[in-house]
């Protein structure tokens, strides 16, 4: 009896071990997932500004695609690539609830790297804005409610079928319609909100779609559950293709035309916000009212942070080009 007691105890202590282990490997991945992305916004920023200071060359903030041939975007964006497959891998280790906060790593590793390669700062008051915002994101990813297990593809898709999530698909997609074709030329160059819109609309969008994509190939690579056979596997690979052509081409916009330090954390906000809200709607769970209460008092923090981090930021001369000057607008800095 007694040795029956104490083989339980050990193999309960195993398991535990072994949790304990998997989610050390989660938040590692988490990190350098971070570090990665962080990163990758200034090196793309930087081959951004090599590309646009050689003679004839269009600006991606003016439709121009010369980054192109610049190996310094490239490299960024490998950079980025690396990043979110740590991150992907990350969730097979942790619970969403500790991965997802650690992408603000990234903000803080952009805003470093920025002070020290680009040159360009945040007085005392943007620094603060950043801060807030990331702390009111936070607040939100950890009392957001949790997702359901899923079986297969087939179920995502399913879910995805809803009406009340049909509704939200169409208005996020009516919302980028208005902000690409509506909103004037002028306009988009001068509020970095725009372009983040956009990029955060259709990124939540093709949240679901990675993730499908991501238990497809486990239940096929691992668990021997082939899903590369059902026709919504490629549905949402067609999905995540062109939400991360989309994404790819307004945020270079962004990066070219406003400062990193402003890009990156309201990226992030915005990104994780339409994230859990997606979520959220896809996926309706029972939340308890403090958890109500606590994500409405993160909101509220955003708004004030993203206020400072706008109206309080600091004229930069970003370019290396001398000659290119930036002036301030209520949204962030414009290049003249």
């Amino acid at each position: 009896m007694n040795r029956q007691i104490l083989a339980q105890e050990a193999s309960l202590m195993g398991a535990v071990d072994a949790s304990s282990n998997q989610q050390s490997v989660g938040v590692f991945l988490a990190s350098i997932s971070s570090l990665f992305i962080g990163a990758s916004f200034i090196i793309k920023k930087k081959g951004l500004r090599r590309a646009g200071s050689k003679l004839g060359q269009v600006r991606a903030g003016s439709g121009g695609y010369s980054y192109l041939r610049e190996p310094l975007w490239w490299t960024g964006l490998l950079c980025m690539v690396f990043g979110e497959a740590a991150n992907f891998a990350a969730y097979a280790f942790s619970p969403a609830i500790i991965v997802t906060p650690l992408g603000a790593l990234s903000i803080l590793v952009s805003a470093v790297l920025a002070h020290v390669i680009l040159k360009e700062k945040l007085n005392r008051f943007g620094i603060i804005g950043c801060i807030l915002c990331v702390t009111g994101t936070v607040g939100i990813v950890l009392h957001a409610p949790e997702e359901k297990n899923l079986g297969s593809v087939v179920d995502i898709w399913n879910l995805a079928m809803q009406p009340h999530f049909l509704a939200y698909v169409c208005i996020s997609l009516g919302l980028v319609y208005v902000l690409v074709w509506k909103v004037p030329l002028e306009v988009q160059k001068s509020y970095v909100a725009v372009y983040v819109a956009i990029c955060s609309l259709v990124g939540s969008l093709s949240v679901v779609s990675c993730k499908a994509l991501g238990m497809a190939l486990k239940m096929t690579l691992l668990e021997n559950n082939n899903q590369l056979v059902y026709t919504q596997t490629y549905m949402f690979l067609f999905i995540v293709v062109v939400a991360v052509m989309t994404q790819m081409n307004y945020l270079n916009k962004a990066l070219d035309l406003f400062n990193t330090a402003i890009v990156t954390p309201m990226y992030y906000v915005m990104f994780t916000t339409l994230t859990i809200l997606a979520s959220s709607i896809m996926f309706p769970e029972q939340q308890e009212q403090k958890d109500l209460i606590t994500q409405l008092t993160g909101f509220t923090t955003i708004i004030c942070g993203t206020f400072l981090l706008h109206a309080m930021q600091t004229p930069q001369l970003g370019d290396d080009d001398a000659s290119r000057q930036r002036k301030p607008t209520k949204m962030g800095t414009e290049l003249v």
